[in-house]
């Protein structure tokens, strides 16, 4: 796999993520921050777009933020496996560290938190 190609947008304060330049996706909100872009027959991600992207690499004076995979609750069972099983795997680990928050003993709420990333200047 070649390097991810990152293109920021001052404006809008966007972070856009591609695996894979060029090819059709379908966009999968995993928070009101991350699209997530798959190739849904090939269960291969595309792509990400980390909507005010400021905000969300900024770490907090306690650490870095995290956030709850609120999008996952209107997927399919099976689509919301496959995306929880591609953030544990390379290239979306490398970017987003999955987790869990767990307030009770048999409740489980999947977070994720942005890793910090190696952008080059002319990206941002």
């Amino acid at each position: 796999m070649t390097e991810p190609v990152l293109s920021y947008d001052e404006v809008s304060d966007t972070l856009s993520i591609s695996f894979a330049p060029g090819e059709a996706a379908t966009g999968i909100e995993l928070t009101d921050h991350i699209l997530l872009r798959v190739n849904i027959r090939e269960r291969r991600a595309i792509g990400l777009t980390l909507l005010d992207y400021s905000l969300i690499a900024h770490t907090t004076e306690i650490g870095p933020r995290s956030f709850p995979l609120t999008g996952l609750d209107q997927l399919s069972p099976e689509l919301r496996a496959m995306v929880l099983e591609m953030l544990l795997h390379p290239p979306l680990r490398d970017i987003l560290s999955l987790s869990a928050y767990t307030p009770s003993p048999g409740e489980a709420i999947p977070i994720i938190l942005l890793q910090p990333l190696a952008v080059e200047a002319s990206a941002l």
